[in-house]
């Protein structure tokens, strides 16, 4: 079942167009990254499939009550306001007790309940908005940048938890990222992004392909041998699907 679809889908602030002809859809169960290099349009898309920002030409449509839990890039709290991660997860408003500790589980910091906002480090305080996101179980989690400020082994730990999520609540996952070495482990399906829709597919595609190398170089491919070798004996490649436009 299509979560979000778009179709000719063209995003710009005033005269400057950022993205164009970006026709795309996500499915419950699949989790798909959008990378590109900076100003490639990777966050104006996530805005525009939201609903946060309209579109310049084409369409976006989202399934019937569609819940949405999304994950900003960064969020400024301020250092001497007194508050516990569980008064964080009841603004604006209060949620039953058994959800936000649900919420907090599945992100992985069950034990943070009353621990300051202020005194988190950069990996429990992501954890928190991914547990704030989780409330209400949303059909699709939207992460923008989710893991920025975080080491590498940190990110991976971060994207060992969605799909951890993403198995237990069957829900579909959309990421914008700049960690390409994990994202392409993580992802089921890889958007590269210039504007317009330069490559798409499994991550051995787009890995390989050439628009990819143009942007990123080759440093992905020794993370995506390993990734073939912990995969192959679930992928059969005759079935592998991709594009380059």
């Amino acid at each position: 079942m299509k979560l979000i679809e778009s179709h000719g889908l063209t995003l710009g602030y005033g005269q400057v167009k950022v993205l164009r002809d970006v026709s795309f859809a996500i499915e419950r169960g699949e989790i798909v990254t959008v990378v590109g290099p900076n100003g490639s349009g990777k966050s104006s898309l996530l805005r525009a499939l939201i609903g946060a920002l309209k579109p310049v030409a084409g369409t976006v449509s989202r399934a019937n009550g569609l819940r949405i839990g999304y994950v900003p890039q960064k969020l400024q709290i301020d250092a001497t306001l007194p508050m516990t991660v569980k008064r964080f997860l009841n603004l604006p408003r209060r949620q039953k007790a058994a959800e936000c500790d649900a919420a907090l589980t599945r992100a992985g910091v069950p034990e943070l309940a009353g621990t300051q906002m202020a005194s988190l480090s950069g990996g429990q305080f992501q954890r928190v908005l991914l547990a704030r996101a989780l409330l209400g179980t949303p059909d699709i989690l939207i992460l923008d940048e989710a893991t920025q400020g975080l080491d590498q082994p940190g990110a991976a730990a971060f994207y060992r938890q969605i799909e951890d999520v993403r198995r237990e609540l069957n829900l579909a996952v959309l990421m914008v990222s700049h960690d390409l070495h994990v994202v392409m482990a993580a992802s089921d399906r890889v958007l590269c992004l210039n504007g317009h829709i330069c490559c798409e597919g499994t991550p051995e595609i787009v890995a390989d392909a050439p628009e990819y190398r143009a942007l990123f170089g080759t440093g992905t491919q020794g993370t995506l041998a390993l990734y073939r070798h912990d995969h192959d004996h679930a992928h059969d490649h005759s079935h592998d699907h991709g594009s380059i436009h």
